[in-house]
Parts: C-alpha cells; sequence; structure tokens
C-alpha cells in the first residue's frame, strides 16, 4: 500500500525539492579530532540497533486508543463541542490526534535525516562529519519505525503540517553550515525529544512506549551533538552574527509553537468552520495543552541558552511564550535519564521473555516427565 493511501488529506506533493546553498567542505586534515566529539562518535557506533530486532512488532494496538491517554487529556474534552459528538465521532478525535502527532514525528526525522547528511556535507571538520554519518543513520531508522508504526498500527496519516516544513525550508536553504544545526539539532529535534518524553512517561502501550524510548536514546546524543558543535562556534561570532541566528530561533519557537495546535486534524474531522474554530479556541485555553506546550520546550530553551544565545531580546521572547523558566532546566540530567530509561526497558523486556521461555521448557520437562511415569512412549503420543 502506498503511503499516499493512508493520507487523510491529500499530499501536495509526491517530493518536495528544497533547493540547497552552500559549500560542500572536504578537510584533508585526518588526525585524531575533539576528545568529546570522537566520544560521541564511538557511542553513536555502538548504540546502532535494528528496529526490526529491537521492537516487538507483534504487540497489538488499538489505533482509538493508540497511548492510552485518559480523555481528559483531549483538549476539546468537557466542551460543548465533546458533548455534541457521539461516541464513534470521539473515537474518531482520538484517532486522528494520534496519527496527526506520530505523522509529524515521521516528517521531522525524514527532516532530520536530511538535515544530518547536509552537515555531513558542509561542516568544515571531520570529527563532526563522522558523528553526523551516524546520526543520518539512526535517522533513517526512526523515519522507518514511525512509517511502519503508522501504516500498520494506526491506519492513516497526515502530511507535513505548515509549520514544521517552513522551519524546514528555513533550515535547509540557508547556506552558513552552522544553520542545519541550529534548526534541526536544537530547534525540531529539541521540541520532538521533549515530545516523545512527554508520550513515553505517560503512555501504558507497550509499543509506542519502546518506539519512543528508544528513539529517544538516540535523540538524546543528536542534540548533545548539536550543543557541542555550537558551543564552539558561537563564542566566536560578531554580535551581527549572533543576532542574526537570535532572529531564526525566535522565529523557529513560533513556529514549532504554533504548529501544535494540530489544525489539520480538526478541519479533517467533517466539522464545521465554526466547530472548527471552537476546537482551537479549547486547545489554546485548555490546561493541559498548555503544560504540555510549555513541556514540549524543555530541551530548547536550556540548549540555546548553553550554546551562547541569550540575549534580553531573546529572554523576552521565551517570556512571552511563558516557557522562560525552562532555562533552568539540567539538560545532562535529562539525557542520562533517556539512556536509562530505554536500556531499563530493554533488561525488564528481555527478562520477561527470559522467564516466559523458562516456563514453557518446564511445562515441557514436566510433560515428558509426565508420559514417562505411564510407561507410554512421549514421541508416539
Amino acid at each position: 500500500m502506498s503511503t499516499h493511501e493512508l493520507y487523510t488529506i491529500p499530499a501536495e506533493l509526491s517530493t518536495w525539492d528544497v533547493e540547497m546553498a552552500g559549500s560542500s567542505r572536504f578537510t584533508w586534515e585526518y588526525d585524531d579530532g575533539r576528545d568529546r566529539m570522537l566520544a560521541l562518535y564511538q557511542k553513536g557506533k555502538d548504540k546502532q540497533w535494528d528496529s526490526v530486532k529491537r521492537i516487538d512488532w507483534g504487540i497489538e494496538v488499538d489505533p482509538y486508543d493508540v497511548l492510552g491517554i485518559p480523555d481528559q487529556a483531549i483538549a476539546i474534552y468537557n466542551t460543548p463541542l465533546w458533548h455534541r459528538m457521539d461516541e464513534q465521532q470521539r473515537k474518531e478525535v482520538r484517532r486522528h490526534g494520534a496519527a496527526w502527532q506520530f505523522s509529524q514525528f515521521l516528517h521531522g526525522e525524514q527532516g532530520a535525516m536530511i538535515c544530518s547528511a547536509r552537515i555531513v556535507e558542509s561542516v568544515p571538520d571531520l570529527d563532526a562529519k563522522f558523528y553526523a554519518a551516524t546520526q543520518t543513520m539512526d535517522e533513517a531508522r526512526h523515519a522507518e519505525t514511525y512509517a511502519r508504526f503508522l501504516k500498520e498500527k494506526v491506519g492513516i496519516a497526515y502530511p507535513i503540517n505548515p509549520y514544521l516544513k517552513s522551519l524546514l525550508d528555513d533550515t535547509l536553504s540557508d547556506s552558513r553550515w552552522d544553520m542545519p544545526y541550529l534548526g534541526m539539532q536544537v530547534l525540531i529535534e529539541g521540541l520532538a525529544l521533549a515530545a516523545f518524553g512527554v508520550m513515553r512517561d505517560i503512555t501504558d502501550k507497550p509499543l509506542p512506549k519502546q518506539i519512543l524510548a528508544y528513539v529517544m536514546q538516540d535523540e538524546a546524543r543528536h542534540v548533545a551533538f548539536g550543543r557541542m558543535a555550537l558551543r564552539d562556534y558561537y563564542k566566536n561570532l560578531t554580535d551581527a552574527e549572533r543576532r542574526e541566528r537570535e532572529d531564526f530561533v525566535i522565529e523557529g519557537c513560533y513556529l514549532m509553537r504554533d504548529r501544535l495546535r494540530g489544525v489539520e486534524q480538526w478541519e479533517n474531522l467533517g466539522l464545521s468552520p465554526q466547530e472548527v474554530r471552537q476546537a482551537l479556541a479549547a486547545t489554546d485555553e485548555s490546561q493541559y495543552f498548555q503544560l504540555f506546550r510549555s513541556l514540549l520546550f524543555s530541551r530548547i530553551v536550556p540548549c540555546v541558552k548553553d550554546i551562547g544565545l541569550w540575549s534580553e531580546r531573546l529572554q523576552k521572547a521565551y517570556a512571552d511564550m511563558g516557557v522562560l523558566e525552562m532555562a533552568g532546566q539540567n539538560l545532562d540530567a535529562l539525557m542520562r535519564q533517556d539512556e536509562e530509561i530505554a536500556e531499563k526497558l530493554d533488561v525488564e523486556r528481555f527478562a520477561a521473555e527470559e522467564a516466559e521461555r523458562a516456563e514453557e521448557v518446564a511445562a515441557t520437562i514436566s510433560l515428558g516427565t509426565g508420559s514417562l511415569g505411564t510407561g507410554e512412549d512421549p514421541a508416539r503420543r
């Protein structure tokens, strides 16, 4: 089945061409690079995994209850619009909400794959090229995983959100080599990582929990890569250059904030224009949504501060968005937690499988012993 058959609304084009500017940079310096970057590169190689083997795709998923999140988390819950819906319409709200969210994860991962390949091409340092090459493979695996999840478990998908598309366009069409880092590693990856984390922590469904935890284990390294590279480079920016990057960050954060409203999913549920406006108003007023949106900046804001973009103007923009307090988040602690959760999930899963196999073996031995006790040849039973 073609992915285009899954889209709830037609995608504009089968492919999207972005005109890229800038240079492809070769370096003839093959000596050892920065120790931190090479250590990250080694970790990137060591932590490669196969989604076909690591994820248990045999787990069933209810497409109308993908994450097991209570209805109270739905923006229109307990509104007049919600009360006018019958149970089937509410089921569609749940399904389309999950499909929209995971579709944007999928498109963002393809964007990350292209951006990391762009970094391999344009970054001047060989150690950064090495690591970005491992990230390109990571992002391919993530796109593969989300595409399979949508196709096999949810059954519908959404095209790329216009706000995400705009930020990707700005990121990839800029000729400066650091902009794919800033647009992708800091903004898009930072927001996605926080979204993955919120969903990973609240879902009680084993398959999406596996997917989110394992993807986050990789993404933690990607954000660390962006921080490392940009922190070193931005120390030497002129005031004018720093202001240009801050303008990009401010505009990108507003785009990321606005895309979270998910206008397309409401428009596609058969609601009238007035009901769509009611749904969006309910979204803006929802305490859950406001908390969710704030949490989604928990990775971006401290990262922007860490790389040295922290003028009063930028802080004011974050204050206007209601996320300035996120600057106090400890990124290193969050990244360690992401690693530990994925590793713990592996231990629990494989321990359970070993226990199940041990029970099967014990049952088989017991059956065989019982058969021998009757004097009957078990091979003839």
